[in-house]
């Protein structure tokens, strides 16, 4: 029997009031966290991959580095290490022996003097279909932090219309590698002269123990006046865009940029033979936002 002043019809309203309540707090909190995601009065999402259709990635939204091509590392880039599952765009590294097409015993040129490549891996960009000038920019994602694994996170201008780099600009929102053998997190920016933080992946764990086993949202906010790079929410760097004029009176980060997620092996002396692999850069979303 119900006490009396607990009546049934007590009880709906009591119902009523909790689910309303239940509803207030999803309603609210879901919009806090689309606010925390920079979707508020002043920003407006204008791109996005959410990587929720299982296959290849977007090819209106991605296109594909193929075969060797900078800084002398050990990868051969192909559209088959890059694929979207389980939500996440996944590049994947291996350890493979792959034929250079490309090879010719007389050449001194390292893209055509080896006669295999050891690893493969994928770097997928949006040159030629999408590129952004100023905005928010956030990618969450997940970084293999192993010996000879170079994940980044970055933006090139366009070099036909900028100039060929540095000229055209080059922001690293991240990359992770080793330095003296000691893990450590980048957030760069280059027009000629470097301007560059390095964080030791210590500095992440020293917060967090599981740091390296979970997914970080990393952040670019740019406008007219500054680059300002974050992990989640902390600041790591920020660039002067007073300071960022090249030789030629040019300032290329007032200049659009198109985004490239990538995963190299082997950064020059770094030596993988030794890592397990496949190694995995999963990437959750990117997101874009203009005010």
């Amino acid at each position: 029997m119900l006490p009396e002043f607990i009546s049934h019809s007590n009880i709906k309203c009591m119902k009523k009031t909790l689910i309303g309540l239940a509803l207030l707090m999803a309603v609210t909190g879901h919009a806090q966290e689309q606010s925390n995601k920079g979707i508020n009065n002043e920003y407006k999402l204008v791109w996005s991959d959410e990587f929720d259709k299982d296959g290849i990635p977007n090819p209106a939204k991605w296109t594909y580095e193929i075969g060797f091509t900078r800084n002398k590392e050990l990868q051969w880039y192909q559209p088959d290490n890059a694929y979207v599952k389980n939500g996440l765009l996944i590049i994947e590294g291996k350890r493979e022996k792959k034929p250079n097409p490309n090879y010719d015993p007389q050449s001194t040129d390292w893209k055509t003097n080896r006669e295999f490549a050891e690893y493969t891996s994928s770097c997928v960009k949006t040159l030629g279909l999408h590129e952004w000038l100023y905005g928010r920019f956030e990618i969450k994602a997940k970084i293999p932090a192993v010996k000879g694994s170079w994940p980044a996170i970055w933006f090139l201008g366009y070099k036909p219309r900028a100039g060929q780099w540095p000229l055209c600009g080059e922001i690293d929102l991240m990359e992770y590698y080793r330095v003296d053998d000691v893990a450590t997190l980048h957030a760069n920016a280059c027009w000629g002269p470097w301007d560059s933080a390095k964080w030791p992946i210590s500095h992440f764990l020293e917060k967090d123990k599981e740091w390296e086993n979970k997914f970080h949202v990393w952040r670019m906010d740019w406008d007219k006046d500054f680059i300002r790079l974050y992990i989640d929410d902390e600041l790591l760097n920020e660039i002067d865009l007073s300071e960022t004029i090249t030789r030629e009176g040019v300032n290329p980060f007032h200049h659009p940029q198109n985004l490239l997620l990538n995963l190299a092996i082997g950064r020059p002396g770094e030596d993988p033979s030794k890592t397990e692999f496949p190694i995995f850069f999963e990437i959750d979303y990117v997101r874009v936002y203009q005010k």
